[in-house]
């Protein structure tokens, strides 16, 4: 693979131009997603990929990043995930155009096709389990655990990352503080999930694949899902080096490299910055302009939004779904915020008062 091409897959790998290309990727899937999801438009992007990845592969520090054991089943996860999302937006797709025809939906049309438990279900069943106990058993012959030497407390791993699942969690960490990203944000993901049955109650979109019966809670999902969970996995997992530094995937993990983490909260933009004062000594007063963004944030956005963009949803909704809806919503919004305010002007917290231990 040419220089300047791992040049510019190692410049747009930095945190901005990554979640930059990320977002812009998901909106154009989901605007053109009729041309998108075409199977000659996948099949041909498909293959672009798979021959990115063969030309990558010789590369020594990509080929040590994707061929470690921990991060195997990460690339595995990375092409599940991408073939299924193109294939519950392709039925989508088609599901959209039928309903417009007055004809049944796929799931439909197969709901008349019945077939019995035994044999027919239970037999393809056992047929898959052998294969996937076949590849699981390959697989274990093939890649070793990533059995490493008993812990030591002298000897810290650098990087010193979480198991795979909770890596979204532990990026959370840099950009808030460990209650916010370890109890509540994970939290507000638990009860969000619950509420769903009693915040949404449109029948519309239930047992088949559709995307313009239900734009905003798809994209929402979608969003929540592939922006802000996976995309903070991959971050984690492989654009993630030493001292939790940001490397490019054909960047060598430098052990010296440091970045520095200058730590500003609002309140020294407000007093320090923009008024040119010292920070007063009373904690409410120093995180006056923070708990007045928060109020705004939490407070009176939800109510502009219902009286403006989400008009017509906040009248279905009624008051009380639409404020636990527009809550979730916003602390959900308040995750790309806080990570976009930290990567370009080095904010730390919108409210820091450490001797209280309350940092947002």
């Amino acid at each position: 693979m040419p220089q300047f091409i791992k040049d510019l897959v190692d410049a747009i790998s930095a945190p901005i131009p990554y979640t930059l290309l990320t977002t812009a990727l998901l909106g154009v899937v989901l605007v053109f997603r009729k041309q998108v999801t075409h199977p000659v438009v996948f099949s041909i992007g498909s293959a672009l990929m798979v021959l990115f990845f063969i030309g990558a592969f010789p590369d020594p520090n990509f080929n040590q990043i994707v061929t470690k054991p921990d991060n195997v089943p990460i690339v595995i996860l990375i092409a599940t995930i991408v073939f299924f999302t193109w294939l519950s937006l392709r039925r989508a797709v088609i599901n959209d155009e039928r309903i417009k025809k007055g004809l049944p939906t796929l799931e439909g049309e197969a709901a008349k096709k019945k077939v019995f438990t035994w044999p027919d279900l239970v037999y393809s069943e056992f047929i898959c389990m052998l294969l996937f106990l076949a590849a699981l058993m390959t697989w274990s012959l093939l890649i070793q655990a990533p059995i490493e030497e008993p812990a030591s407390q002298a000897r810290t791993p650098n990087p010193s990352k979480a198991p795979w699942y909770f890596l979204g969690l532990q990026e959370l960490l840099v950009y808030f503080d460990p209650w916010i990203a370890g109890v509540l944000l994970p939290s507000f993901i638990v009860v969000g999930l619950m509420a769903i049955p009693y915040v949404d109650t449109n029948p519309k979109g239930n047992g088949y694949y559709t995307f313009e019966e239900r734009p905003f809670a798809i994209t929402f999902f979608l969003v929540g899902f592939l922006l802000l969970w996976v995309s903070l996995v991959i971050m984690g997992t492989f654009l993630r080096g030493p001292n939790w530094s940001f490397f490019g995937p054909f960047e060598y993990w430098d052990h010296n490299k440091l970045e520095p983490m200058v730590s500003v909260n609002l309140s020294d933009y407000v007093w320090v910055k923009a008024l040119g004062q010292p920070l007063p000594q009373n904690p409410l007063i120093r995180e006056a302009p923070g708990f007045a963004f928060l109020g705004f944030w939490f407070v009176v956005l939800p109510t502009l939004l219902g009286k403006t963009v989400f008009k017509r949803m906040a009248e279905e909704m009624g008051a009380i779904r639409y404020q636990v809806f527009m809550h979730l919503f916003l602390w959900t919004a308040l995750v790309p915020l806080k990570m976009v305010l930290r990567w370009t002007i080095d904010l730390k917290y919108l409210v820091g008062i450490p001797e209280w231990f309350l940092n947002v």
